[in-house]
Protein backbone atom coordinates (compact mmCIF):
# COMPACT_ATOMS: atom_id res chain seq x y z
CA UNK A 1 0.00 0.00 0.00
CA UNK A 2 1.30 3.27 -0.80
CA UNK A 3 1.05 6.33 1.22
CA UNK A 4 0.03 9.16 -0.07
CA UNK A 5 0.74 12.72 2.26
CA UNK A 6 -0.11 16.10 1.60
CA UNK A 7 3.50 17.91 1.01
CA UNK A 8 1.92 21.76 0.69
CA UNK A 9 -1.40 23.38 0.14
CA UNK A 10 -2.08 26.82 -2.30
CA UNK A 11 -5.01 27.65 -0.86
CA UNK A 12 -5.01 30.56 -2.77
CA UNK A 13 -4.90 28.71 -5.71
CA UNK A 14 -6.62 25.56 -4.78
CA UNK A 15 -3.34 23.48 -5.71
CA UNK A 16 -1.45 20.81 -3.31
CA UNK A 17 1.50 18.95 -3.86
CA UNK A 18 1.70 15.30 -2.91
CA UNK A 19 4.38 13.57 -1.46
CA UNK A 20 4.44 10.38 -4.33
CA UNK A 21 6.89 7.60 -4.03
CA UNK A 22 9.69 7.95 -6.46
CA UNK A 23 8.70 7.77 -10.55
CA UNK A 24 9.65 8.07 -13.73
CA UNK A 25 7.91 8.41 -16.88
CA UNK A 26 6.25 4.78 -17.23
CA UNK A 27 5.62 4.53 -13.83
CA UNK A 28 3.54 7.25 -12.83
CA UNK A 29 0.65 5.71 -14.24
CA UNK A 30 -0.12 2.71 -12.19
CA UNK A 31 1.18 4.58 -8.79
CA UNK A 32 -1.45 7.51 -9.88
CA UNK A 33 -4.01 4.89 -10.05
CA UNK A 34 -3.11 3.85 -6.78
CA UNK A 35 -3.88 7.77 -5.38
CA UNK A 36 -7.34 7.87 -7.64
CA UNK A 37 -8.56 4.78 -6.20
CA UNK A 38 -7.90 5.98 -2.83
CA UNK A 39 -9.62 8.94 -3.54
CA UNK A 40 -12.53 7.10 -4.80
CA UNK A 41 -12.40 9.60 -8.39
CA UNK A 42 -12.58 8.52 -11.40
CA UNK A 43 -10.38 9.26 -14.55
CA UNK A 44 -11.82 11.34 -17.05
CA UNK A 45 -8.98 11.60 -19.12
CA UNK A 46 -5.67 11.63 -19.46
CA UNK A 47 -2.85 12.82 -21.66
CA UNK A 48 1.39 12.29 -21.94
CA UNK A 49 3.71 14.41 -23.08
CA UNK A 50 7.26 14.30 -23.11
CA UNK A 51 7.75 14.80 -19.30
CA UNK A 52 4.37 15.38 -17.83
CA UNK A 53 0.94 13.06 -17.25
CA UNK A 54 -2.11 15.22 -16.84
CA UNK A 55 -5.33 13.41 -15.75
CA UNK A 56 -8.95 14.84 -15.67
CA UNK A 57 -10.79 13.64 -12.56
CA UNK A 58 -13.87 13.25 -11.44
CA UNK A 59 -14.49 13.98 -7.69
CA UNK A 60 -17.65 14.00 -5.97
CA UNK A 61 -19.37 14.97 -9.51
CA UNK A 62 -16.15 18.07 -9.59
CA UNK A 63 -13.34 17.86 -11.83
CA UNK A 64 -9.40 18.49 -11.00
CA UNK A 65 -6.31 18.29 -12.73
CA UNK A 66 -3.46 15.62 -11.31
CA UNK A 67 -0.41 16.51 -13.31
CA UNK A 68 2.91 14.47 -12.31
CA UNK A 69 6.28 15.47 -14.06
CA UNK A 70 8.78 12.70 -13.77
CA UNK A 71 11.53 14.96 -14.04
CA UNK A 72 11.61 16.76 -10.86
CA UNK A 73 9.11 13.82 -9.43
CA UNK A 74 6.51 16.21 -8.70
CA UNK A 75 2.52 15.82 -8.47
CA UNK A 76 0.13 18.11 -7.80
CA UNK A 77 -3.77 18.35 -7.80
CA UNK A 78 -5.75 21.35 -8.93
CA UNK A 79 -9.04 23.01 -9.67
CA UNK A 80 -10.00 23.61 -12.52
CA UNK A 81 -10.12 27.48 -11.75
CA UNK A 82 -12.93 29.97 -10.50
CA UNK A 83 -13.37 28.84 -6.55
CA UNK A 84 -14.29 25.55 -8.44
CA UNK A 85 -14.04 22.62 -6.38
CA UNK A 86 -12.85 24.38 -3.47
CA UNK A 87 -14.69 22.10 -0.95
CA UNK A 88 -13.23 19.27 -2.71
CA UNK A 89 -9.71 20.14 -2.57
CA UNK A 90 -9.96 20.88 1.00
CA UNK A 91 -11.62 17.48 1.82
CA UNK A 92 -8.85 16.05 -0.07
CA UNK A 93 -6.19 18.02 1.64
CA UNK A 94 -7.81 16.86 5.10
CA UNK A 95 -7.39 12.95 3.54
CA UNK A 96 -3.95 13.17 2.79
CA UNK A 97 -2.98 14.92 6.64
CA UNK A 98 -3.88 12.00 8.29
Amino acid sequence: MYNFKLQEYFAEDLRLTIAFPPFDHDSFPGLATHLVNMLSATVVEKQQDADLHTWLLDFEGCRLMLKGEHYSESVWLESLGNNQGKEEIEFIVHLLRR
